[in-house]
């Protein structure tokens, strides 16, 4: 998930006060969707019989829990998650990289970010990833001991880090990011006049934005197999999404370069004031996306590069058109956070980093109830937002764990 902000970027945003307000409500919204992501899995109509937990292909990682009640409409809720969640992280995460480096210095910033996304990362894939991972153990017919459950997990060809892999990607970039900074300091210039005049013509850097992102993601999704991961010990990743999501970073960046609540993130700007029709802009992108779907699994689908070709860039528009959709939403009608949005926004980081455990483990708990894949899906989402959300609260009283958090 997106790192906390730093002093220096709270400070820049309680300078901006309300025009911010949209981006934090924007954020703790995606750290919503994340977290019913995984919850509904369990109950995904697709979801795979659990196997042995060494069987290949290790299925586990993405269905820690499967339950045999179902409910279809999760399937086009994960869907469409998929399509931009994901993407749509790196773009905030972005937003606020130029004022951090403003300030801070390369040096200064590489630091933050390493104690901010580095040690939240070991900790979640030392810790809360066995936690989170140890219900699928049972349900492959494991013992109910963690000393067996250890000797099987260190036998796996690599270390499921689960939700987490967002943070090493995101330390990645931004090391990246920052060694091009302290070798070329204008090149944040650079990227911000790509978003120039994005305030006043959000469409065209839109149009940037998608094609540069297809050119990113098509070679890729070509050339590897559907679906696949990279995974090198604990540091796993989409293998044909790198280059996509390294783009909106990098849009993230640009746009931020005018500084938060400007230029795009504008609340008066036309992204805000067409913003019903930025909602009818994903209905034909999403709807190509299933459709590629469904062909791709037909006794008779068509040539591999065909089928790529047309998925690649439906999945490239529906990404686009969702993103600028929810922001075009958030800065439409966010004008100030009240209590409870700020206590969300506050836990956000916190929330993303342990609700993996308690997804699973909710969805091992409701296992013998028959409430239904509707209900159990509800009961999950709604049970981990809290138990995530109270047990943040309680780590950032902490005074080590209050600094990253």
């Amino acid at each position: 998930m997106h790192a906390p902000l730093s002093a220096s970027e709270r400070s820049t945003l309680a300078q901006i006060g309300g025009r911010n307000a949209p981006i934090g409500a924007l954020r703790a919204f995606v750290t919503l969707l994340v977290i019913a992501h995984h919850a509904v899995l369990t109950y995904h109509p697709y979801a795979p019989a659990p196997k042995a937990f060494d069987a290949q292909p290790i299925l586990w990682t993405a269905f820690p829990v499967v339950d045999p009640q179902k409910f279809g409409g999760w399937s086009l809720l994960t869907l469409v998650n998929d399509l931009f969640f994901m993407s749509l992280m790196f773009f905030i995460s972005g937003l606020f990289v130029a004022d951090g480096l403003k300030a801070k210095g390369a040096g200064g910033y590489l630091k933050s970010r390493a104690l901010r996304l580095g040690v939240p990362f070991v900790l979640a894939v030392g810790l809360l990833a066995p936690l989170a991972y140890f219900p699928a153990w049972l349900q492959s017919g494991g013992a109910p001991s963690f000393t067996a459950f250890a000797e099987a997990w260190t036998h796996l060809p690599f270390w499921p880090s689960g939700p987490a892999w967002f943070l090493w990607v995101l330390l990645a970039f931004g090391g990246l990011f920052t060694a091009v900074y302290a070798m070329w300091p204008g090149v944040t210039a650079v990227l911000g006049r790509a978003a120039k005049g994005a305030d006043a013509k959000p469409g065209r850097f839109f149009c940037g934005l998608a094609a540069v992102s297809l050119m990113a993601y098509l070679p890729l999704a070509m050339t590897t197999p559907f679906g696949h991961w990279t995974m090198v010990g604990p540091f796993v990743v989409q293998t044909a999404r790198i280059g996509h999501y390294f783009v909106y970073f990098l849009a993230g960046i640009a746009v931020g370069a005018a500084g938060v609540g400007h230029g795009l993130t504008d609340p008066e700007g036309k992204l805000a004031k067409r913003w019903q029709l930025w909602q009818l802009a994903p209905i034909l992108p999403i709807v190509g996306a299933v459709a590629t779907m469904i062909i791709a699994f037909s006794p008779n689908p068509p040539p591999r590069p065909l089928l790529d070709s047309f998925g690649g860039l439906m999945f490239c528009l529906a990404c686009a058109t969702l993103s600028f959709a929810a922001l075009a939403t958030f800065l439409r009608f966010v004008r100030e956070t009240g209590p409870i949005g700020r206590s969300l926004q506050a836990n956000a980081y916190g929330m993303y980093l342990t609700h993996y455990v308690f997804t699973s483990w909710l969805a091992w708990l409701l296992l013998p109830q028959a409430w239904g894949g509707l209900a159990k899906g509800c009961v999950a989402f709604g049970g981990a937002v809290v138990l995530s959300w109270l047990t943040t609260m309680v780590l950032r009283r902490m005074p080590l764990l209050g600094r990253i958090l």
